[in-house]
């Protein structure tokens, strides 16, 4: 192997991503990709047409006498424990039993000689139901008595109540926050190939490889070591991927022990997006005191959630809504409440951000609601009420990197945020006065979004590391990749701390065979923890060369370093390749099993205390926007964002993912609709009723800038900051700016308040309400 004096794609550096070019030519393979097993059959899932109700009858005959049908599953097929809950709830079954509790939830599964066969077969099933009456909304979930999935969390610090009387002005509100599907490119799938004695090999789209394995084992009821999971790469994942592929994992693997045969498993995109969980809506109470210079002095607050009939990661999700709800911003008295509310509908889940766009959104309106309140421009509320080094949020975390005074002054000026508002203005004025129907809408939010899990032990990661006697090294760690560049990140930190090219290094598939005990590539904390766990495997290695060079080359160990492509001792350097070669021949261990926990961090949630981040990041955004008042039909004319990366890893990527998620966060807030019939069945279910962002809803001019003066001021790899889910909270500025631009009809006296999503039929409706 060429040894090389200048070495490419360490840390720090522009290095493409590693299956970029295999992406492209279509040579990058996914789950659906992989060479099927001889004999291989599929299998569907067949979803229940009731959201409440029992089974009175249920008749799988025709089913299973349909053509190439080889047997059906239900729960009495389960050789294990029917339940996938990830929390250990045991609410979460494989397949219902005796009764259904929402539209779409699977009740048996057809297996079959093609999947076509097997989707056919399952629409044969003869089910009757006797319905009872269902909630599908929060408040009404709440109304009904329905009662929580999960146990709520109240944060406090101060007194709410006593604040909120001493203030000399109080503004009380509602709003709702609707859902998103996460609508990965690549949905859920599965392929399970039957082993010798209880084994069984999984390859599965999944964030979670252990909790993979974990639940396969509790189904099929084996030990965890007779399940092997693996991963290569996934179509996208956005958190659907964290608990909810548990379900076709186990579908596959029990099918596959049943009929010792390889069973595939993926549904269509509709059956999809009705029985796997989304991002969860909210309904958020909110009530601000505060000063007549704006200054907030007490925040109330009750964030309600549709969490479906069980409580998946709920908990969790419902918490980090009050973990945001103060964004940025220093709240002197302060209670929050989450009312995790036990719905008809499918269980929501992960998803970008996790629960605190939820909270951050909430934050944003309260700060339009005392600008408006004054007639003052909300960035200058927002600014007045920063937090200031050493204040402490509701769940007292003590803020010591604020860096978002920086970041303002960097993008009011790079934005041209003043001008371009007061030009605003101008415009607005204009069409009020000449009866123009465009209006337009400028708006500035900042970001400050905590990083690591709020759960202190998922904060760990394991990697393993083999340096082969050519030099070539293979690189395997606890992470996923779903697109956002992992691996290479990562392999740019092994090969900066080896010094040789990254061509010299290996990225294999994820595997529950090699790091066991894995955390969820989530909570933006991929690249943190397996980089960290990466590095320590590297560092065993090189202490073990560094011993062996000193004394084979003779020179003091201090004076022992690794250049680009070689290892020098002293003043002798020597090619990378023959120090491995010979260290080979010499016995030396070139193997390592590296590890990392994230230092500093805790939590004691039934004090609602602690510090459950290991650090923030920050960023901010500035939105454009013009609204057609005739049609509620809006256009983002111009985004600039500004976000905090750290030291950066890789630019080129971290970009990437800032602009992907601004544009996601758009998407959530202004066309993703989730939309229930009265019977509780979706029907916003496929690309025809479901609207992403196109690339024509982009901003027209988007100035996407790293924050390249920051540094992380803890340990982190590299000293970078997490980057996946922070940024997803700057699309609120475009909500933001559309508040303004339909606001502007009453000449700001009042701000417009739109739900979220703000659709076009949202917008208009806004719109006639403030016309009278």
């Amino acid at each position: 192997m060429k040894d090389e004096t200048i070495i490419k794609g360490v840390a720090h550096t522009e290095t493409i991503h590693d299956s970029a070019i295999k992406q492209v030519q279509g040579r990058a393979e996914y789950t659906d990709d992989l060479a099927e097993p001889y004999g291989l059959l599929h299998a569907y899932l067949g979803l229940s047409t009731c959201a409440n109700g029992r089974i009175v009858s249920m008749d799988l005959d025709a089913v299973r006498s349909a053509p190439g049908v080889v047997g059906v599953l239900t729960a009495e097929d389960i050789p294990g424990h029917n339940d996938v809950s990830p929390t250990g709830k045991h609410d979460d079954p494989v397949f219902a039993e005796g009764e259904v509790k929402f539209w779409g939830q699977p009740i048996f599964a057809v297996v079959a000689e093609t999947r076509d066969l097997a989707r056919r077969a399952a629409t044969k099933a003869k089910i009757e139901y006797e319905a009872r009456p269902h909630a599908l909304a929060p408040i009404e979930a709440r109304d009904a008595g329905f009662g929580y999935v999960t146990d709520p969390l109240t944060l406090r610090r101060g007194d709410a109540a006593k604040g909120l009387a001493a203030s000399p002005r109080r503004i009380k509100g509602r709003m709702s926050v609707g859902g998103q599907d996460h609508f990965y490119l690549e949905g859920q799938i599965a392929m399970a190939v039957p082993g010798e004695d209880e084994d069984v090999i999984i390859n599965v789209s999944t964030q979670h490889p252990s909790e993979a394995q974990h639940m396969v084992a509790h189904v099929l009821g084996v030990a965890n070591h007779s399940v092997v999971v693996n991963v290569r790469r996934m179509g996208g994942g956005f958190g659907g991927k964290e608990s909810q592929m548990s379900l076709f994992a186990a579908v596959a693997a029990v099918a596959a022990k049943k009929w010792n045969r390889a069973v595939k498993i993926r549904p269509d995109r509709d059956d999809d997006m009705s029985a796997t969980g989304k991002r969860h809506d909210f309904v958020i109470d909110y009530e601000i005191g505060f000063d007549d210079d704006g200054r907030i002095l007490a925040v109330r607050g009750d964030w309600y959630a549709r969490c479906g009939f069980s409580a998946d990661l709920s908990g969790a999700v419902t918490d980090r809504a009050l973990f945001h709800a103060d964004n940025a911003y220093y709240y002197p008295d302060v209670e929050l409440h989450s009312h995790p509310m036990r719905t008809n509908t499918v269980s929501n889940t992960a998803f970008r951000g996790f629960g605190g766009p939820q909270g951050i959104v909430a934050a944003e309106r309260m700060i339009e609601e005392v600008a408006y309140a004054l007639g003052r421009d909300p960035l200058e509320i927002r600014k007045l009420n920063l937090y200031q080094n050493g204040q402490l949020t509701p769940y007292h975390q003590e803020v010591n990197d604020q860096i978002m005074p920086q970041i303002f002054e960097e993008i009011e000026a790079s934005s041209d945020y003043h001008a371009r508002r007061q030009a605003v203005l101008d415009w607005n004025a204009r069409a009020a006065r000449e009866g123009g129907v465009i209006r337009k809408g400028i708006a500035i939010v900042p970001v400050k979004f905590g990083i690591s899990f709020t759960a202190t032990h998922f904060n760990q990661a394991g990697s393993l590391i083999h340096i082969y006697t050519d030099g070539s090294i293979s690189l395997n760690h606890g992470g996923t990749e779903m697109g956002q560049g992992l691996n290479t990140k990562i392999a740019q930190v092994v090969a900066e701390a080896f010094q040789c090219d990254i061509s010299r290094i290996k990225i294999t598939k994820t595997t529950t065979e090699k790091v066991p005990n894995t955390s969820a590539t989530a909570a933006s904390s991929g690249t943190d923890l397996n980089g960290m766990a990466a590095l320590d495997a590297a560092e065993q290695i090189k202490a073990r060369l560094i011993d062996f060079v000193a004394e084979r080359w003779q020179a003091p160990r201090d004076e022992v370093k690794f250049v680009p492509g070689h290892v020098r001792a002293g003043e002798t350097d020597i090619p990378f390749n023959e120090v491995i070669a010979s260290a080979y021949a010499a016995r030396i261990q070139l193997s390592a099993a590296g590890f990392y926990k994230t230092p500093k961090i805790h939590w004691d949630r039934p004090t609602g205390r602690g510090r459950p981040f290991y650090y923030y990041a920050y960023g901010a955004a500035v939105a454009e926007v013009s609204v057609d008042t005739l049609t509620g039909e809006y256009v983002i004319d111009r985004a600039d964002v500004l976000h905090d990366v750290g030291r950066s890893l890789n630019p080129a990527l971290d970009k990437g993912q800032v602009e992907g998620a601004f544009v996601q966060g758009t998407g959530w807030l202004t066309c993703e609709e989730l939309w229930w019939d009265k019977k509780g069945q979706l029907r916003t279910h496929a690309p025809s009723t479901y609207k992403i962002p196109l690339a024509s809803d982009k901003p027209r001019i988007f100035n996407v800038k790293l924050a390249d003066w920051s540094e992380n001021a803890e340990r982190s790899i590299k000293r970078s900051k997490a980057v996946g889910e922070p940024p997803f909270n700057l699309g609120i500025s475009v909500f933001e700016a559309i508040n303004m631009a339909v606001a502007s009809l009453t000449d700001y006296r009042e701000p417009a308040r739109l739900d979220a999503p703000a659709t076009p039929e949202c917008v208009l409706m806004a719109v006639r309400r403030l016309q009278g």
